[in-house]
């Protein structure tokens, strides 16, 4: 019989979620102490606009797992979006939810979406966009910092195994957290 919560998941994860989220609310600049290098090489990504990572190859059962997990969190849904290319994934808030930083969010209601290349948009602390950055996980977007609220504005890299799927749902479950105070 098949766990409805997704205890596996939740056990492997959960270290990492609440050690990021307590960095967040108790120490603020520290939020990613214990974000690990990311282990595969960094795609190369375009430098304008519509912003995309160049002949990455997503895997489409990651990508799912991906918008399960992040829709799984409260008040969340997942839908097309407006703000990118055709085939992206938008995650965004239902109205019941509150917003801290309405700055940080997209066409609305919006923190971050998936491209149909498996990488993301996500607003997260900026702290942590730099950390993120550091390590290998993602790419400033070219409008970061340009618009009040865009200073943790970043392209998450695509995930190409399951260590990474994880490491890449924390992060936009960062964005969540950041942008919703939750």
């Amino acid at each position: 019989m098949q766990n409805p919560f997704k205890l596996p998941y939740q056990a492997r994860t959960l270290k990492v979620f609440v050690g990021l989220v307590s960095a967040f609310f108790m120490a603020g600049s520290s939020w990613a102490a214990d974000l690990p290098d990311r282990q595969t090489p960094m795609p190369e990504t375009t430098n304008s606009v519509p912003h995309v990572q160049i002949n990455i190859t997503p895997d489409p059962v990651l990508s799912e797992k991906l918008v399960d997990r992040i829709s799984d969190l409260p008040g969340v849904y997942s839908a097309n979006t407006a703000n990118s290319l055709a085939g992206a994934r938008g995650f965004r808030l239902r109205p019941f939810v509150s917003v801290a930083r309405p700055n940080s969010l997209l066409g609305g209601r919006e923190f971050a979406h998936l491209h149909a290349d498996g990488s993301l948009h996500a607003f997260l602390p900026p702290e942590l966009a730099r950390q993120a950055i550091e390590k290998g996980w993602g790419t400033w977007h070219p409008w970061a910092g340009q618009n009040p609220g865009w200073d943790g504005f970043i392209m998450i890299y695509t995930p190409s195994n399951m260590q990474e799927l994880d490491m890449v749902t924390e992060l936009v479950k960062s964005s969540y957290v950041y942008v919703t105070e939750k």
